[in-house]
């Protein structure tokens, strides 16, 4: 049973001593002055699903606004694609699957020891499988999509949070990443659609809990990014009626540099949720 945490201000109790072994490899750090890391202007944080798409954009974007970022998922080699466009600033690698718990315990151990602190979780990592009608969906494909977009994140979340509620200044900000399926489905997306209403749910919850140890959670409902996951979008997806259009889609970049902005308030201010969506996709109205 863990140990309870410690509500600010009272002090809180020591995080306990992790097992590194479940990590599938070493982490790698790009340009990290560790003797800095005491400095309280230095800022920390994780992106999960850094490899590609959002979680690239939204990693550049953040070094770009001076973060250390850790960047964490399956491939090493897209990580360290990310980190070495990352141009010049302090990254570290981490190749955990969000699916894995011993992973996910391992790969903050190792964010801990390099960093000290975690100011900043972008909770981004998720998947789909491809647009199917509710009955012929699998149970192979429900477990996949849920295991990713919705333990992944409690999982991810989970362990930021222990975090910044045990380090010293206390405390810390938590970006999920939502979607505009947390507010309307696609023809053939129930398994995409059930997870993201949960993340919703699962922000709010986080949200009230974190109050009392300055943890800010929101969530960030992305429509429509121009990345590997929404490319078919451009070729034509099924609408309502299930008759397939062409939909437009946005800068990526767009993406990472509302995270940035969300990431950049003080503690005592929190976007609990931000819609980002190409100007002209159908969402709002009916269509």
């Amino acid at each position: 049973m863990p140990a309870p945490l410690a509500s600010h201000p009272r002090r809180a109790a020591a995080a306990p001593r992790l097992d590194i072994r479940a990590l599938p490899a070493a982490p790698c750090r790009h340009g990290i002055d560790r003797e800095g890391e005491a400095g309280m202007a230095q800022k920390f944080a994780l992106v999960t699903g850094a490899g590609s798409g959002v979680g690239r954009a939204a990693s550049l974007a953040l070094a770009a606004d001076g973060w250390t970022v850790a960047l964490l998922g399956r491939r090493r080699d897209a990580l360290e694609e990310t980190a070495a466009l990352a141009g010049g600033a302090p990254t570290l690698v981490l190749p955990a699957d969000v699916t894995d718990a011993a992973q996910v315990e391992a790969a903050f151990a190792a964010l801990g020891r390099e960093f000290g602190r975690l100011d900043l979780l972008f909770n981004n990592a998720g998947n789909n499988v491809p647009g199917t009608p509710f009955e012929e969906l699998t149970a192979e494909q429900w477990f996949k999509v849920v295991g990713v977009n919705l333990n992944g994140v409690f999982l991810c979340g989970h362990a930021a949070f222990r975090m910044m509620a045990q380090q010293k200044p206390q405390g810390g900000r938590i970006i999920n990443n939502g979607s505009i399926s947390a507010h309307a489905p696609r023809p053939g997306s129930a398994p995409y659609t059930a997870t993201k209403h949960a993340v919703t749910g699962l922000t709010k919850s986080m949200n009230l809990d974190g109050r009392r140890f300055d943890i800010a959670v929101g969530q960030i409902d992305i429509g429509n990014a121009a990345t590997p996951m929404a490319e078919r979008m451009a070729r034509g997806v099924p609408q309502a009626d299930w008759s397939i259009r062409a939909e437009p889609l946005m800068d990526v970049e767009h993406v990472g540099r509302a995270v940035a902005q969300m990431a950049a308030w003080p503690l005592e201010t929190n976007v609990l949720t931000m819609t980002i969506m190409a100007s002209k996709m159908p969402f709002v109205g009916r269509g």
